[in-house]
């Protein structure tokens, strides 16, 4: 076997044409993300590293492949993503995007760590090493999310320990629970220090934070933020020394509203990340490589939306060994012949091309799953009365209304229907029943609230996908249908159910924690389809996507309204606070 010092060597004396290289792509239009401008080279390749841009046909390889002029650009890099939240496996999510050009993602695994803890996060390194493309780990720092839930685990600054100096760990994920930051909490500062102790990265989550946070946060050593949703937030979190992270998935869509505040002189501290993207619009669209385009759309130059998905990325998470088309840099490289689609022609990681015209050439891997993540749903016997949502004082309540295609809700105080002390829901209102069941220690906790705008006409769709304690969710027009579509999300060990008229409409199994399924991407596809149309049938004018946004109804750290298994929450007071109001 190759030592790494047999490596180095092999590699100086390819670079200087002393001995032969492994691979050479002829003739391409290489991408400079330093200086902004395209060079004619070849790109020469020992050992999995580029060790020259040739531009005088100096080198020799085992293998030569021309790339007749087209563009090639460093493998894309998503700054922060939950793959949970794609519900697949780490490889097979791999598989999907590296056709697309992303060969390279950081992931925050704390859905599954509030689920599985400890055991969750070895589970997605071990899968992780199956991949095809690189899956850096940030370690979860708020398992469970807040104090105001219950969650499956709890990891304290002890359990995190042990991953610390694992090659695939790169950082503490988002720190979400902010008046824990900013009130000096021990068990989340442990955290902090322990990840500044080792030299790690420390993401941000400063949902609504204002700037006098922001600087708390910073005083922390806390370095990147992803949920900006102005321009003059991310302006904000640059001055104040953070890289930002544009994020576009599937219910939050912040890139056009972002881009503004990426200038010349700014360019350096931003990157793309997707946080949440399911896996139908992964196959579709891809994940990094949708965003640059879009950025391209907008107006940005193309280089510049490069070196955003690219070195800029690399860099904010110390990745110094990619991102970069250059001698010394990993051999991650996408070819690719229409800027304005960027849509990947060919893909090489480390010097191996694994896919091509949207297909990979290599073979899918067996995911071995811990038992006990595999039976994770454990509900107690829902009924009808445990389903009532009493009011002793009137008609007033606290309601929830979503914000289509993003993770904010408003707070109102209105009328709802009451008959008999009991709230009604009302399709003709839009005024329909939400309820929260925790599902991981038989703990018989449920939350009951009321949701504005969803548009239901009638059924009921429950999930374990529920951001980020994921108990069981449920929003129904009827009690009996909100039943049996718990009875079935227990029967099939988590995933999502649609129900109408005491009829199962459609079913996606989430076997894996609740969260994710074992099937090919694209049979999971194809369920995914089927869920959609069976939303179509619940609410024939639905225009937003409504899985993503119904799963973080659930979420108490993104205002402005909440529901947990222990009541209705104020994220901006930070307390419960009663749904009759």
């Amino acid at each position: 076997m190759t030592t790494k010092l047999q490596q180095l060597t092999q590699n100086i004396l390819s670079s200087q044409g002393k001995l032969e290289a492994d691979f050479i792509l002829k003739n391409a239009q290489v991408a400079d993300v330093f200086t902004l401008t395209w060079k004619k080279a070849d790109i020469v390749v020992k050992n999995g590293m580029i060790v020259a841009l040739d531009t005088n046909n100096r080198f020799h390889a085992k293998v030569v492949e021309d790339a007749a002029g087209s563009y090639v650009i460093p493998g894309l890099i998503d700054g922060h993503i939950h793959i949970e939240s794609s519900m697949l496996t780490p490889g097979e999510f791999s598989r999907v995007l590296i056709p697309h050009g992303i060969t390279t993602v950081i992931t925050d695994p704390h859905e599954i760590a509030n689920v599985a803890g400890a055991e969750g996060i070895q589970f997605m390194l071990d899968d992780a090493q199956k991949a095809d493309m690189d899956i850096f780990v940030m370690l979860p720092s708020s398992v469970p999310g807040t104090q105001f839930e219950n969650a499956g685990a709890t990891l304290t600054a002890q359990d995190l320990e042990p991953f610390l100096h694992h090659e695939q760990v790169l950082g503490l994920a988002e720190v979400m629970d902010f008046p824990a930051v900013l009130n000096g909490e021990e068990g989340m500062l442990q955290k902090i220090l322990l990840s500044k102790e080792a030299n790690l990265v420390i993401d941000g989550h400063c949902a609504g934070l204002q700037s006098e946070q922001i600087t708390g946060y910073r005083a922390a050593g806390i370095q990147t933020d992803h949920e900006c949703v102005t321009a003059e937030e991310a302006i904000d979190r640059v001055e104040q020394g953070m890289y930002v992270l544009i994020r576009e998935g599937s219910a939050a869509k912040n890139l056009r509203d972002l881009l503004p505040a990426v200038q010349p002189h700014t360019a350096r501290r931003f990157g793309f990340c997707t946080d949440d993207k399911y896996v139908d619009e992964l196959i579709d669209e891809g994940s990094i490589n949708y965003d640059v385009a879009m950025a391209i759309e907008e107006g940005m130059t193309p280089l510049q939306a490069i070196q955003l998905a690219t070195v800029n990325t690399a860099e904010c998470y110390r990745l110094f060994d990619r991102g970069v088309l250059a001698p010394g840099y990993k051999a991650d490289f996408v070819c690719i012949d229409d800027l304005s689609t960027m849509q990947a022609k060919a893909v090489w990681k480390n010097g191996h091309k694994v896919a091509e015209n949207g297909n990979m050439l290599t073979n899918r891997q067996e995911t071995i799953v811990p038992a006990h993540i595999h039976h994770s749903v454990h509900l107690p016997s829902i009924t009808k009365d445990s389903l009532q949502l009493s009011f002793t004082k009137g008609t007033k309540a606290n309601v929830m209304e979503i914000v289509p295609n993003q993770l904010i809700t408003n707070h109102l105080v209105i009328d709802v229907p009451v008959k008999d002390g009991v709230f009604v829901p009302s399709v003709e209102e839009d005024l329909l029943k939400l309820a929260v069941i925790e599902r991981h220690h038989q703990l018989h906790t449920t939350g009951l609230g009321i949701v504005k705008g969803f548009g239901l006409q009638k059924g009921a769709v429950a999930t374990t996908v529920a951001h980020d304690s994921h108990n069981a969710l449920v929003v129904g027009t009827n009690d009996e249908d909100m039943v049996l579509a718990l009875s079935r999300i227990q029967e099939i060990q988590g995933g999502f159910v649609i129900v109408a008229d005491g009829e199962i409409l459609a079913e996606m199994p989430l076997t894996i924690g609740g969260l994710m399924t074992d099937v090919p991407a694209q049979q999971a596809k194809e369920q995914l389809a089927g869920l959609h149309g069976a939303l179509q049938k619940l609410n024939p004018t639905l225009d937003f996507h409504f899985l993503l946004t119904f799963s973080f109804v659930a979420l108490p750290v993104i205002p402005a309204l909440k529901l947990t298994d222990t009541g209705l929450f104020d994220v901006t007071t930070f307390q419960h606070i009663a749904v009759e109001a």
